[in-house]
């Protein structure tokens, strides 16, 4: 069975001076973030921008295939500390998410290093954002066992 989100957006004016506002409508757990060209391109300024949820939706999704996998290895996580960075930049004429950079640090009982690297890059092919964005984004992983 599928499932299914909505998030709008509603934009005023051009791109460079205009401005606007996203609002989680399945969840509603976030409404009229504010948005513009500037925070994606310069200095946030209290905005966001689709490049910072992109990097909220890997970051959570990975966090959720690296859980699983563990689980699954009979090694479940204590705890997944994950962040993403997402690089947006200019690629030729046009403005291009270039990069995800997922960085994770695991408290993991019964793992050893090079293990807990292994499930880290399983986790980033296999995650359904990290497969949406294969082949079209720079995905990395670099993983840290905490002792």
């Amino acid at each position: 069975m599928a499932a299914t989100r909505q998030a709008r957006a509603v934009w005023n004016g051009d791109l460079a001076k205009g401005s606007g506002e996203v609002s989680a409508i399945s969840s509603g757990k976030f409404s009229a973030l504010g948005i513009s060209w500037g925070a994606r391109t310069e200095s946030p300024q209290g905005k966001t921008s689709p490049e910072e949820l992109l990097a909220a939706a890997h970051a959570s999704c990975f966090a959720m295939a690296l859980s699983a996998g563990l689980a699954r290895a009979g090694t479940p996580p204590k705890k997944l500390d994950v962040t993403s960075t997402v690089t947006f930049d200019k690629v030729g004429e046009d403005w291009t998410v270039v990069s995800s950079e997922l960085e994770v640090k695991g408290e993991v009982p019964g793992i050893d290093a090079a293990a807990f690297a292994k499930a880290a890059e399983g986790a980033k092919d296999g995650c359904p954002i990290s497969r949406a964005l294969k082949n079209n984004v720079k995905l990395s992983v670099r993983p840290t066992l905490a002792r």
